[in-house]
């Protein structure tokens, strides 16, 4: 298990990958929780490298898919919710209840897709920041609401 941080227009983000996919990316202040080490500082790791130019990719506009090796450490339905989350392209948003139906659920799921969105350990790259109220507000974002507008503004941005 190794890690990296790099600049982004969101703050700084610490990229940490195990067994040779990316399990997580942090915001800053990052917070070390018990049981979630991130081993040690590895600025050369080839899939941590990776990960950062794509990062910095898409932060330019120049990139709207990652292709990246992935491995989320959740329960099986969170992990579910984040992989119908990567079906979202770029641009695109869809509310907690649409990735419900999606899944095969009723729209009462909408809450439990929320909770398992906001646990989501690799933002952007998964891009929880597409899941929108379903008045189209900007709802609850774990890296905070400031920068989930800052990621679609991006993404508007650089579809025109």
């Amino acid at each position: 298990m190794s890690w990296t941080i790099v600049d982004s227009p969101v703050g700084e983000l610490r990229l940490v990958e195990q067994h040779g996919s990316i399990t997580r990316i942090d915001f800053h202040p990052f917070h070390d929780i018990a049981g979630r080490p991130c081993g040690e500082r590895d600025d050369a790791h080839p899939v941590l490298a990776g990960c950062a130019r794509q990062l910095a990719a898409y932060f330019a506009g120049e990139l709207t898919e990652f292709d990246l090796p992935l491995a989320p450490v959740g329960t099986e339905f969170q992990k579910r919710v984040w992989k119908e989350l990567s079906l979202l392209g770029f641009g695109e948003t869809a509310t907690y209840g649409e990735i419900a139906r999606r899944l095969g659920m009723t729209n009462a799921a909408s809450r439990a897709v929320g909770l398992a969105n906001g646990r989501n350990p690799i933002p952007i790259v998964v891009p929880c920041h597409r899941v929108i109220g379903a008045n189209g507000t900007l709802t609850g974002y774990a890296g905070g609401l400031e920068r989930k507008q800052v990621l679609l503004a991006l993404e508007a941005d650089s579809l025109f």
